[in-house]
C-alpha cells in the first residue's frame, strides 16, 4: 500500500489504458446517494484525484464504510471518454478476482455443514477430472486449491489469441480446466505458491457437484440475497453488458502503457467464472467484507481457517494469502483483509480493517505498470487509514 511495493493478485486479461481530466469527487451516506459535492480536504478524494491524474486510469470510484454502517462514496475522472460523462456514484463494475472470496466463502460454508472436507483430495468430489501432464487430483487437496498451493498451471496461458480476439468468446468451465491441463504442473502440491485461477474454477465445479446447483446460484442464495447486495449479480451465460449504471472500462489497444484506450465494457466474463465473474459496486463489496469478517457468513472455526494465511513469494513481510482472502499490512498499523481483482478494464482493491472500517477502490483500466499498482494500493491504504 502507501508504504509497500505493489502487490496484487490478478484475474485473467490484465492490461491498462490512459488518461484524462479530473471530475469532482462525490460523497454519499451508505443508505442513499446525495448530490455530488467537492471535499478538497478529504484524503480519500485526494488519493482518487492523484490516481486518475497519474495517467494510467481514466476514472475511479470508491466507497468507505465505518463499522456502524455509515459510509461515503467518491468519484474522480471521466466515466466515459466519448461523452466526458462523470463516473457514476457507486457504479457497477466487474470485480474480477474479488469473486474468489465469494467462492471460498461458499466452500467454507459447505465445510461447516459437513458436506466438504478441506484436507481430502479434490478427486473425492471431482473424480478423474484433474488428470494430464503430471497434474493429478488425487494429490491435490481442497485446501490447496483455496490457498493457491496446488501447483496447477494457469488456464489463461493456454488460451490462444489476444484479449480482443477472445473478448466476446464464451468458455465452458470444463474447457478452462482442460486448457490448464495441457501444461505441466508448476510444482508438486503443497511445495510452493502460485496464483491459480484454474484452482478456483475447480472449486466452482466442486460446489456444483456437492450441491447440485450452479455456483452462481449458490453465491446468490447464500451470500448476495441474505446480505441484501442489491447491486451485485452473477452474469448469465453469454451476458456481456453490465446491467446498471457503470463507468466505462478501458484497455490499451497495444497492451502496453500509453496505448490508445479501447472501451471494453462489453465482454464475456466466462473466462473468469468462479475465479472472477461477479459484477458489484464498491458499497456492496464493503458490505460483503463487513459481513464476512464480522462472522455473519461463516462459523467461527471456518472464519479462523479462512484467515490462516500462507506467505506469498515476492511480497513484503506481513503479507499473506488465506483461503480466498489476502492479509494486508497497513501503513497506519494493523491489518486489513480483502482481495484485489483485475479484468476487462477494471482494477479493484478492497479491504476491511480489524476495527471494522472497509473500503473499496476501483479504477476504470487495468494497470500495466508497477507504479500503477502502487497507486492503486496506496489509494486503498489511504481509504482504510484516513482519520487514524
Amino acid at each position: 500500500m502507501s508504504q509497500h511495493p505493489a502487490v496484487t493478485f490478478r484475474s485473467a486479461w490484465v492490461g491498462a489504458a490512459a488518461v484524462l481530466a479530473l471530475a469532482p469527487g462525490t460523497l454519499s451516506p451508505a443508505a442513499a446517494d446525495v448530490a455530488p459535492r467537492n471535499r478538497p480536504g478529504d484524503a480519500v478524494q485526494t488519493a482518487l484525484n492523484e490516481l486518475v491524474g497519474g495517467g494510467e486510469f481514466p476514472g475511479a470510484l470508491a466507497a468507505v464504510r465505518e463499522r456502524d454502517g455509515r459510509g461515503r462514496n467518491y468519484t474522480a475522472g471521466a466515466g466515459d471518454l466519448a461523452t466526458r460523462a462523470k463516473v457514476p456514484v457507486n457504479g457497477q463494475v466487474r470485480i474480477a478476482s474479488t469473486t474468489k472470496t465469494f467462492t471460498a466463502a461458499v466452500v467454507l460454508q459447505l465445510a461447516g455443514e459437513g458436506k466438504v472436507e478441506l484436507d481430502v483430495p479434490v478427486e473425492k468430489y471431482l473424480p478423474r477430472l484433474v488428470r494430464g501432464n503430471g497434474n493429478d487430483g488425487r494429490l491435490i487437496t481442497v485446501r490447496q486449491l483455496l490457498h493457491h498451493t496446488s501447483g496447477l498451471p494457469e488456464h489463461g496461458k493456454a488460451i490462444a489469441g489476444t484479449f480482443f480476439e477472445n473478448q466476446h468468446r464464451y468458455f465452458e468451465p470444463r474447457d478452462l480446466v482442460d486448457l490448464a491441463l495441457t501444461q505441466k504442473p508448476l510444482f508438486a502440491p503443497g511445495k510452493g505458491w502460485s496464483y491459480s485461477n484454474t484452482g478456483y474454477v475447480l472449486l466452482g465445479l466442486l460446489v456444483q457437484k456437492v450441491t447440485g446447483r450452479p455456483i452462481g446460484a449458490e453465491i446468490t442464495d447464500r451470500i448476495i440475497t441474505p446480505l441484501g447486495l442489491g447491486d451485485t449479480y452473477w452474469p448469465g451465460a453469454g451476458e456481456q453488458r453490465i446491467r446498471g449504471p457503470h463507468p466505462r472500462a478501458y484497455k490499451s489497444k497495444t497492451g502496453r502503457p500509453g496505448g490508445e484506450p479501447v472501451d471494453v465494457s462489453e465482454m464475456d466474463p466466462s473466462r473468469g467464472w468462479a475465479a472472477g465473474q461477479l459484477v458489484s459496486t464498491p458499497r456492496d463489496v464493503n458490505r460483503f467484507l463487513s459481513a464476512l469478517l464480522g462472522g455473519k457468513l461463516l462459523k467461527p472455526a471456518m472464519l479462523e481457517q479462512m484467515k490462516r494465511a500462507v506467505s506469498v513469494p515476492g511480497t513484503p513481510r506481513g503479507w499473506g494469502y488465506g483461503l480466498g482472502l489476502t492479509k494486508i499490512p497497513l501503513s497506519c498499523g494493523g491489518l486489513a483483509w480483502g482481495h484485489s481483482g483485475d479484468v476487462g478494464g477494471y482494477s479493484t482493491r478492497n479491504g476491511i480493517t480489524e476495527g471494522g472500517r472497509s473500503a473499496t477502490v476501483t479504477a476504470t483500466a487495468e494497470s500495466l505498470t508497477a507504479e500503477g499498482d502502487k497507486q492503486l494500493n496506496s489509494a486503498l491504504d489511504t481509504a482504510l487509514c484516513a482519520g487514524k
